[in-house]
């Protein structure tokens, strides 16, 4: 079995601010392990060694991608060891994978080398928070300045909790504008939101991280989706003199007993997954978008079933056109979601070839971001 000490790597972290994080790994492996770590650039598609000199690997098409993808490990051989992929979490979230030389891969030895992974994650996040060399290594190439903006807001891409679970992407990564999501869990609710703001470019960016940022502050002192919704309103149409406005989704789930309650302004609505069911749009009480005085929000409220499942998404998705400007359209979400899903994908997984199949559909050719936020309620959670 594979004997990793993780002493000297803790005591690293604590006395640096900032440390390579091929030297936490080195300390905390024995020394025929070559621990090498890759990040996901933030488009999904490339896997960036961190430290290493060592080449990428792609995400499609190689034993590494497949880890990244799957959550599963995958062995090879190098100069008489096995060479063991693990992913690489932050948290509950899969950032990248880990490539570990191992003597075997008995059970016992695997588990270490995941343990390895999840510590990976916490160090790499803890770096984060005093470097942007990590940052930086997965961009992969140059962003814009909304994108650079946005991607300070967002919350993990995925976030997992006894009961249920949220996943959520954008694109394009690296010159997004006005999308945005945010989720949370506390105190057995899992809050949600998906903001798109209005126009392009800076303003769009600022306009959405304001709707963020109220949204945060009013779910953090523990008010009611409707207040939520009002603070979201109120602090739009007080930061902006005209008639710039944010569409939005925000609401809660409770895990327990699987209550969805939600409030849409002026948004796409949202789609129930159910079974083999054909997804379905969910009825949503009309109400102005975020700055435009709305007044008091709808509410709407659902009871999920075990293993449904909910997906939020912008209009840029059913926006998507052709260069002979067919749209994307909803019947086509409809159906890419019901294929991806009844193939058995993890959810960041299933985001991530929606989203390739919409970039797909208008050859790439993106005139608006592409944002999908996926909840799913397993059952009632212990």
């Amino acid at each position: 079995m594979a004997e990793f000490a993780y002493n000297e790597a803790l005591h690293l972290l604590a006395v640096q601010a900032s440390v390579e994080i091929d030297r936490i790994l080195e300390a905390a492996c024995p020394p025929h392990a070559d621990p090498v770590v890759y990040l996901a650039d933030l488009g999904r598609q490339v896997l960036l060694p961190l430290g290493a000199r060592v080449p990428a690997e792609n995400v499609d098409g190689t034993p590494a991608g497949e880890v990244f993808t799957t959550g599963r490990p995958a062995a090879g051989s190098r100069d008489g060891y096995v060479r063991l992929w693990v992913p690489v979490t932050e948290q509950t979230a899969r950032i990248g994978v880990l490539a570990v030389s191992l003597p075997d891969t008995s059970p016992d030895s695997v588990r270490q080398a995941e343990l390895l992974g999840v510590f990976t994650g916490l160090a790499v996040g803890a770096i984060m928070r005093s470097s942007d060399a990590p940052r930086i290594r997965r961009q992969g190439k140059r962003m814009s300045l909304p994108a650079s903006m946005q991607w300070d807001i967002l919350p993990p891409w995925a976030i997992r909790v006894p009961g249920a679970l949220a996943a959520g992407i954008l694109e394009p990564a690296y010159d997004v504008a006005g999308d945005a999501f945010d989720y949370a869990f506390d105190d057995g609710i899992l809050h949600f939101a998906v903001i798109d703001g209005m126009g392009h470019g800076i303003g769009s960016t600022l306009l959405a991280g304001l709707a963020i940022g109220a949204y945060r502050h009013a779910r953090r002192i523990g008010t009611s989706v409707a207040e939520i919704h009002a603070a979201i309103d109120r602090a739009l149409a007080r930061g902006y003199d005209d008639m710039s406005f944010a569409t939005g989704i925000i609401g809660t789930l409770a895990v327990s007993t699987g209550r969805l309650e939600w409030s849409c302004a002026g948004h796409p609505p949202p789609l129930l997954l159910r079974g083999r069911n054909t997804p379905a749009e969910l009825d949503c009480t009309p109400t102005l978008p975020f700055g435009l005085g709305s007044g008091e929000p709808g509410v709407n409220a659902l009871d999920l079933e075990p293993e449904d499942a909910v997906l939020l998404y912008t209009d840029g998705i059913t926006e998507a056109h052709t260069l002979d400007r067919e749209l994307f359209g909803v019947d086509r979400l409809t159906d890419l979601i019901a294929r991806e899903s009844a193939a058995g994908h993890q959810p960041e997984e299933l985001l991530r070839r929606m989203i390739s199949a919409v970039l797909d559909y208008q050859a790439g050719d993106l005139r608006d971001d592409l944002t999908l936020l996926l909840l799913r309620w397993t059952g009632p959670a212990a």
